[in-house]
């Protein structure tokens, strides 16, 4: 996550407080980029027939005040530059917890994010939200000693975890994802279009 990271510190010293980027939105939108190279994962299973979505539809678990958690969706969060879907992943996130959501919001993701970093958990290992076939969590952002070239150094790292049905995908792929996912976020500029 250096690279990432050192990118939203610099881009967000040219940004107004009120449109600052949290690394949770970074990690949504790499995301939603990676999965259009595994559509396997993006989609639905229903009488066991897996369906694609033609769109990547974010679910992104929010822990409610009162108790329980709701996923609802980001929808399109594969096109949207990340200064739209900051603002509306806070948009989402107070009307969720107001209980103010569209039928669609709630309807539509076609994978879900689960991140339990802001609670301390290292690592996160979700359960997939049926008919959705795969679910990516992520830890807490946190520094760790990394071998690199001989050397070690101590860089900040996160945990991604996927969860996936094997009627649709398998370890492999599952792998693959997740290896192609760390190497879109070593290209946060990228993702900011």
């Amino acid at each position: 996550m250096g690279t990432a990271l050192a990118w939203l510190v610099a881009e967000n010293a040219r940004r107004s407080m009120a449109e600052r980027l949290l690394p949770a939105v970074l990690l949504l939108k790499a995301v939603a980029v990676t999965l259009k190279g595994f559509p396997e994962l993006n989609g639905f299973c229903r009488g066991g027939i897996f369906h694609a979505a033609d769109s990547v539809h974010v679910g992104v678990a929010i822990s409610l005040r009162q108790g329980g958690l709701i996923a609802p969706a980001l929808l399109d969060a594969d096109t949207k530059p990340l200064t739209q879907m900051m603002l509306e992943l806070a948009d989402l996130v107070r009307r969720c917890r107001a209980g103010s959501l569209r039928s669609s919001e709630m309807s539509e993701p076609t994978v879900t994010v689960t991140n339990l970093g802001d609670e301390g958990a290292t690592e996160v290992f979700g359960v997939i939200y049926p008919p959705q076939v795969a679910l990516v969590g992520f830890g807490r952002i946190m520094e760790q000693p990394w071998a690199e070239n001989g050397g070690l150094k101590v860089v900040p790292a996160v945990t991604a975890s996927l969860s996936a049905d094997h009627r649709v995908s398998d370890g492999h792929r599952g792998a693959r994802f997740l290896i192609e996912l760390r190497e879109t976020l070593q290209h946060p500029e990228e993702l900011s279009r």
